[in-house]
């Protein structure tokens, strides 16, 4: 784990380009989707630079971080292909700097309008009048809606296997006998007799 250095010059380290490049790759490989462009991956990268930027911890450790997923293999992790780099980060998901870049990623990714329109997400439709008119009823995997009266029998389902109570049922009070309990009348007698001599 990383920690905040003693030096603030150390602290105000800014990423490298090969750095953002790696943290871009990360979030690719983390999230992969070969559809999707490299323009969203980038702006997430910078998202997560501006979000580290924020917190001095945050910004030391994503910053030791990149460096240090680059160590961790013979080759860069820029060259690994897609499956040794998915084992590089399957050794570091539970380092806090990695838990950072997934969370701001699992909120940030797939609000970007681009990852939308290859998703086939098309936004929200308040403002652009609802859905119905809009193709919602396009869907072409669902089966035509059966508009006749079926001639399929309704089930019988008769009568039920048990009686229905009429009435309420009542509450049996139980005796102070049996709860050793002193009757809530005889409670309130002695405090009488007390206020009473109060009043004297």
């Amino acid at each position: 784990m990383a920690f905040p250095a003693k030096f603030a010059a150390l602290n105000a380290l800014e990423l490298t380009d090969e750095a953002r490049r790696t943290l871009t790759r990360m979030i690719r490989v983390a999230f992969p989707h070969p559809q999707i462009p490299d323009g969203p991956y980038e702006r997430m990268a910078q998202k997560i630079v501006t979000e580290a930027d924020e917190s001095t911890w945050f910004r030391v450790a994503l910053t030791q971080g990149l460096i240090t997923i680059d160590s961790m293999t013979d080759e860069h992790f820029l060259e690994l292909s897609d499956d040794r780099a998915l084992a590089v980060l399957k050794r570091i998901t539970d380092l806090e700097f990695f838990g950072f870049i997934r969370r701001t990623t699992v909120l940030s990714f797939y609000d970007d309008p681009e990852v939308w329109d290859v998703l086939g997400y098309e936004g929200e439709s308040f403002s652009k009048g609802g859905y119905i008119n809009r193709g919602f009823n396009d869907l072409r995997w669902l089966p035509e809606p059966r508009i006749e009266e079926s001639d399929d029998p309704l089930p019988e389902t008769g009568p039920l296997p048990y009686k229905i109570a009429r009435t309420a049922p009542t509450r049996v009070k139980e005796s102070s006998e049996e709860t050793d309990e002193e009757p809530v009348d005889d409670l309130f007698k002695g405090q009488d007799k007390v206020r009473g001599a109060q009043r004297l």
